[in-house]
């Protein structure tokens, strides 16, 4: 089956921002997706996957889809063709390795970002939502799951915090570990300011306020993650009441200077953390005291350091997939004679009832109940034998011929491929 299986996949290596911007998707835009494929195509077990960084669509389907597909994207987002030279195709097990590389953290901007992992299970979640999760992807995202939790285990892959959003929110815990409600302010919401946000949620900081020029855009990413949010004119104010402060602000001049702290009346420490380029927090604060700043410098220290851990750990996660994707590879073409297996075993379990049926017409309860332990034991034990041949046969590329042979021994054809029992 896995040479059946698809991706239609658009990331930050094949498309700027404005590309992804178009064809991004959230929860209902997916599930809309979802129901498009379903309706105008033959597809199944379908996932998809949007976040900031990429678009990805994997299907399992003998046919390619990716011209329906694309258009029902571009109709959903009311985007003029172009976009789809963005998107690469991989199939068969070029798919599947991706998917793996995706979920794992492999194929993030962030090595090993875990944010990528759950976004994955999300989509899969939507899929089931859906109805769109069929056997092949149930058992490829769970064994996905498990080499997730073996990468965790067993390696430094996702050690330390290799992004500077993450690394943000994790020297914020720290610095207010001694405090019982900390108070976080986030200034500036672009992409940076949006990850740290994201990251706070599931942080143990949960007093956070966000401030920004545009107020319509803090007040969208404060629902989404449950914050309070404010205009930049609060910025005063809001420094005075906050524990530490972290601003991704853009601009040719610090938003939060010397002079401004002047107005503040600080009882205990505060800290600021500037990730902007150039700087928004005047290093000069520091000159107010109970004031410590830290800028990029002394986040990225922190970041190389996990970033090189993680990238020492890659051979050994690889070796990990590689391992699984080769018990992946064997179920899946084992599905291919599950029809005829459970044909074969219809077949013995009617006959068994038959022969059965016969022998308890005057048979004493306890006798009855001997001969269906028996008997059904009896039709594991002929089974076995041929169903092992088919999957070894599975495994050395023949089983079709061995299905052919069962199918004309037993008279499988007129069989219904699923028992009731």
């Amino acid at each position: 089956m896995t040479q059946n299986f698809k991706a239609l996949v658009l990331t930050y290596k094949t498309a700027p921002v404005a590309i992804r911007e178009q064809v991004s998707l959230n929860e209902e835009a997916s599930k809309k997706l979802l129901n498009f494929i379903r309706d105008y195509t033959a597809a199944t077990d379908v996932l998809v996957v949007s976040t900031c960084n990429r678009t990805e669509v994997y299907y399992l389907a003998e046919k390619d889809f990716s011209t329906e597909i694309f258009k029902g994207l571009s109709l959903l987002k009311a985007i003029e063709p172009g976009f789809e030279a963005h998107f690469s195709n991989f199939s068969g097990q070029a798919a599947v390795q991706h998917l793996f590389d995706v979920a794992i953290g492999l194929d993030a901007q962030v090595i090993g970002d875990l944010q990528i992992s759950g976004q994955v299970k999300n989509a899969y979640q939507w899929s089931a939502d859906e109805n769109m999760a069929g056997p092949f992807l149930h058992r490829l995202m769970h064994t996905i799951f498990f080499v997730n939790k073996r990468v965790v285990q067993e390696t430094s892959f996702r050690d330390g915090a290799a992004s500077i959003s993450y690394a943000a929110k994790e020297l914020a815990e720290d610095l207010t570990a001694g405090l019982t409600a900390p108070k976080v302010l986030v200034v500036g919401v672009g992409e940076i300011g949006q990850d740290v946000c994201l990251n706070l949620v599931h942080s143990r900081l949960k007093e956070v306020k966000i401030l920004n020029r545009t107020p319509e855009k803090a007040e969208k990413l404060a629902q989404r993650c449950g914050f309070s949010f404010g205009t930049i004119d609060q910025l005063a104010s809001e420094i005075a009441k906050a524990d530490i402060v972290i601003s991704s602000v853009s601009g040719n001049q610090p938003l939060i200077t010397r002079e401004l702290l002047d107005h503040v009346k600080i009882l205990s420490h505060k800290y600021f953390i500037d990730l902007s380029m150039p700087r928004s927090i005047e290093s000069a604060i520091e000159e107010v005291p109970g004031t410590l700043v830290y800028n990029l410098d002394d986040i990225r220290e922190k970041t190389n350091e996990a970033v090189e851990k993680r990238k020492a750990s890659i051979p050994h996660v690889q070796a990990i997939i590689q391992e699984v994707i080769a018990d992946f590879e064997d179920w899946s073409k084992e599905m291919i004679v599950t029809p005829t297996i459970q044909k074969l075993k219809n077949t013995l379990e009617q006959i068994r009832k038959e022969e059965l049926a016969r022998f308890l017409k005057n048979a004493k309860p306890e006798e009855a109940e001997r001969l269906e332990e028996m008997s059904r034991s009896l039709m594991q034990k002929i089974l076995k034998y041929p169903v092992l041949q088919l999957k070894a046969a599975c495994k050395r590329g023949d089983a079709e011929s061995l299905s052919e042979v069962l199918n004309e021994l037993f008279n499988l054809e007129g069989q219904p491929e699923k028992s009731k029992h």
